[in-house]
């Protein structure tokens, strides 16, 4: 690959990443200096990022906020344009958008970038010391004059109101956009299998995200993706924003009432320091079944370690970068919609009796979101599984706590392909297991985990093997 010299501000923020992380990013970035004969621009970018942090005394997903950390939570993402109606992809720090909350943010950003909210994609981290959003939870549990609980959205609907603003003011200065760059590493010591199978192939334990049990943490891995994919976005010799995909759960520790990003924010955060030109936005793969147990006791030292881990993935994935040209006709987006079939313990009589008992079972399990999801399925409501193309790759976005074995095969589906996922898009399936998961047991396929049946395997793997062969 040919170089060009380094411009007067580029030699500026060079010199920035060496001050913040050390003279190994120079090397990266030295190795991905754009070729001497670009193409003029035709694309460009907007990039977004707000504060996503609710204040002390706002009730999040299990607990009040007590007090803040030094980190907050972040919502940002990107609105390419340039190939038709523009494209938004957007990452927030919380547990789940839900329900009609998945579609109001979609269609409020998709006004806000003049789109369609279906070429709108909305996915959270998972992060647990982080809000809960479902208005149609918040919205049934008002008809019956209840206390919303972690489902009252007052905080929730301002932040929509920012991010709708946020994507607005970003829409005002696009940058251009010429090349594509695309890296992978594997990253070691973070990510395991949370089932642990018996010789009579049932789950016998179940390793979370942080395990006491030394027996358990020295079981092997499991079923995993150990890839993290990085997609760069570059005007020139500078980039511009950089998306990281990887699946895993993503805590460390919490109930702490004190809201954070936990190691993956921590690690992004990292990776911002080093390469300051660019927003970084984290995307959670398909780690439904996925934490980081086997290497976490709990102690709260690991969540730095864990955090340097992800970090370390991210870094060499920038290294191995390989930058091409990218042009609106290398840019697509399409959209198969799914009708993931209910859970058959969901039973509308017995939710609608224990919502106006006031069971206490029936919010400590998020009663509200499952009949809240049970009556959207019941009248016929589905979701938009959507793939990006962007020259020879191809991002996935998926609904729900998407056990990895989707990962897997859509990945497998297209080897010819760089292909990354992201999950965690409409959460009101909840954990979404492989078909033979739900006969295995396990807390991820017994009720109340799972808000889909077996079924939904047939309907998700039709659907990406049709956006992955277009």
């Amino acid at each position: 690959m040919n170089h060009q010299p380094f411009t007067a501000k580029a030699r500026l923020l060079l010199a920035l990443a060496v001050l913040l992380s050390g003279a190994r990013e120079i090397v990266a970035a030295e190795s991905a200096q754009a070729p001497a004969a670009a193409s003029p621009a035709k694309l460009s970018l907007a990039v977004f990022d707000i504060d996503a942090t609710p204040p002390i005394g706002t009730m999040m997903a299990y607990d009040p906020v007590t007090n803040k950390w030094d980190l907050g939570l972040r919502a940002r993402g990107v609105v390419l344009l340039g190939a038709g109606d523009p494209i938004v992809l957007c990452a927030i720090d919380w547990i789940g958008i839900a329900n009609e909350a998945h579609d109001a943010f979609c269609a409020r950003l998709a006004v806000a970038a003049g789109t369609s909210p279906e070429r709108v994609a909305v996915h959270t981290l998972h992060q647990h010391d982080a809000p809960d959003c479902d208005f149609s939870a918040e919205e049934i549990l008002k008809k019956t004059q209840q206390q919303p609980r972690q489902f009252e959205s007052s905080f929730q609907r301002q932040v929509l109101s920012q991010l709708e603003q946020a994507v607005q003011n970003a829409m005002r200065n696009p940058q251009p956009i010429n090349y594509l760059g695309l890296g992978e590493a594997r990253v070691e010591g973070v990510a395991s299998n949370r089932r642990i199978l018996g010789s009579d192939g049932k789950v016998r334990a179940v390793r979370y995200t942080s395990c006491q049990d030394a027996a358990l943490r020295a079981e092997p891995e499991g079923t995993i993706d150990s890839m993290l994919s990085l997609v760069s976005f570059w005007n020139g010799d500078r980039p511009v924003a950089v998306l990281s995909y990887y699946a895993t759960h993503p805590q460390s520790y919490y109930r702490t009432g004190i809201p954070n990003p936990d190691f993956p924010g921590v690690a992004r955060f990292m990776r911002q320091l080093a390469v300051p030109a660019a927003l970084h936005v984290h995307f959670n793969g398909a780690g439904g079944n996925i934490g980081a147990g086997k290497y976490n006791d709990g102690s709260h030292e690991n969540r730095g370690i864990l955090a340097e881990r992800l970090a370390e993935g991210m870094r060499r994935a920038w290294e191995s970068t390989k930058k091409e040209p990218l042009a609106s006709e290398m840019v697509g987006w399409t959209v198969e919609k799914v009708a993931l079939p209910p859970a058959k313990d969901l039973d509308e009589r017995k939710l609608q009796d224990q919502l106006k008992e006031a069971n206490p079972r029936f919010f400590a399990i998020g009663g509200p979101s499952r009949l809240a999801w049970l009556q959207r399925c019941r009248a016929g409501h589905h979701i938009d599984v959507t793939c990006l193309r962007l020259g020879r790759a191809r991002i996935m976005h998926m609904p729900g706590e998407l056990f990895v074995e989707y990962q897997l095969a859509a990945k497998a589906e297209r080897r010819d392909l760089f292909v990354a996922m992201a999950a965690y898009g409409d959460y009101g399936p909840w954990y979404i297991g492989t078909a033979k998961a739900y006969d295995e047991g396990g807390y991820e396929t017994t009720p109340p985990a799972s808000n889909v049946g077996p079924g939904a395997e047939t309907e998700l793997l039709r659907a990406i093997h049709k956006l992955l062969q277009e």
